[in-house]
């Protein structure tokens, strides 16, 4: 007769750590709480928010103070507040045209940020230098200002190409390069971890659904275009990355097999069909809908067959994935805001009914920042999951 194993019961460390993270993560998404606002949404007695907040303000994560005049009667609830001067972690965006950092509090906050021109063919190597300098730079601020406890938790990478999650590799030139410890220039940083890296597309959706355009909302599929199409995906409430990270790689979705030859090999990808058209890259997205918005004849002939390709494929991932909502970052946000009109109506003709009817189509609510804030929610998972651990190495 077999038997199945047993559950170990959970120790009352172990709950009260799951417990912490829960408050932290709470306040981190949702920004200044009340403790009686915390004991209805996690569900715990206010004694137990109590305690659990005393450990969190201990550890110097979270202030409480009393709430602004709230004009009722009757001793006024705790606010807990993240403390975002204090607790950060370090973002960096490798785009294909820019490099970005910033450094960002706890809740979400960018606190300070850099940014320079990519050109074209410039090296890993070169890349993460420049990446090094910005956080230096940002470091010696950091001091400057004085907050000699501040926790710094980690930091996140979100890159503009297709990369390998197991081993960090980013396939950014065709041999591939490591962003990671191996490499000269984050030995300088002074960071005590390897940076986490992830996708542009991937990252950006996880911070539009944390706390952009698609709060609330489970099924998402979010868009960049960055001189190509990647997406990421949210079902279910979690990231989709594929095997090996290599999913989202919606660009190369053949909508046309008689169209143009494309960089991967195959022919008439969506990216290269919209290409075709107007450049998928910010500078030239931008270029093409303001000609067309001042009437030139050209380019806006161009614009309406790039937001008729547009729809194409969004139509073709709606059937798929039937998502809550759509949302166009990156150099995608100004052609869709520009074609809404084509990409609605491929969108009516050749999606299910029961997939288009619920689905939003909508832009970043945090626009540019969406990766960078992404990178960022990478650098804090490790505190959100542990807070006293984190706090305390």
């Amino acid at each position: 007769m077999s038997t199945s194993p047993q559950r170990s019961t959970p120790t009352q460390d172990s709950v009260r750590r799951q417990n912490l993270g829960a408050l932290l993560r709470y306040v981190h998404v949702s920004g200044d709480t009340s403790r009686a606002e915390l004991t209805n949404q996690l569900g715990l007695n206010r004694s137990t928010i109590g305690a659990l907040t005393a450990d969190l303000a201990g550890a110097g994560l979270i202030d409480e103070g009393v709430p602004q005049e709230t004009g009722r009667a009757g001793r006024p609830s705790l606010v807990v507040r993240p403390r975002s001067s204090w607790v950060y972690g370090y973002a960096m965006s490798i785009e294909v045209d820019r490099l970005r950092a910033a450094r960002v509090g706890l809740g979400g906050k960018v606190l300070d940020s850099r940014e320079l021109p990519r050109p074209h063919g410039t090296a890993v190597r070169d890349t993460v230098a420049t990446l090094a300098g910005f956080v230096r730079d940002m470091q010696r601020t950091v001091s400057a200002s004085g907050p000699g406890g501040a926790v710094f938790v980690g930091s996140g990478i979100a890159v503009s190409r297709m990369m390998r999650h197991a081993d960090g590799t980013v396939r950014m030139l065709p041999a591939g390069a490591r962003l990671g410890s191996d490499l000269d220039g984050w030995s300088e940083l002074g960071l005590d971890r390897e940076p986490l890296v992830g996708n542009v597309a991937d990252l950006a959706a996880l911070a539009e659904h944390t706390r952009g355009a698609a709060v609330g909302l489970d099924n998402v599929v979010y868009l960049h275009g960055d001189a190509g199409i990647s997406a990421g995906i949210i079902a279910g409430g979690r990231r989709v990355t594929g095997h090996g990270g290599h999913g989202g790689e919606v660009g190369h979705m053949v909508v046309n097999p008689q169209g143009r030859d494309c960089g991967c090999g195959s022919r008439g990808c969506w990216e290269t069909e919209i290409a075709r058209h107007v450049p998928l890259d910010r500078a030239g997205v931008l270029a093409a809908v303001e000609a067309a918005r001042r009437g030139d004849p050209p380019a806006r002939a161009a614009v309406r067959q790039a937001a008729d390709w547009l729809g194409f494929g969004v139509a073709n991932l709606v059937n798929v994935f039937n998502p809550t909502a759509v949302v166009f970052g990156g150099a995608l946000r100004e052609l869709y805001l520009t074609g809404a009109a084509h990409v609605r109506s491929r969108l009516s003709t050749m999606s299910l009914p029961a997939c288009r009817e619920h689905v939003r189509l909508r832009t970043p609510l945090l626009g540019d920042d969406a990766p960078l804030v992404g990178a960022a929610e990478l650098a804090f998972e490790r505190l959100l999951a542990d807070p006293l651990e984190t706090a305390e190495t």
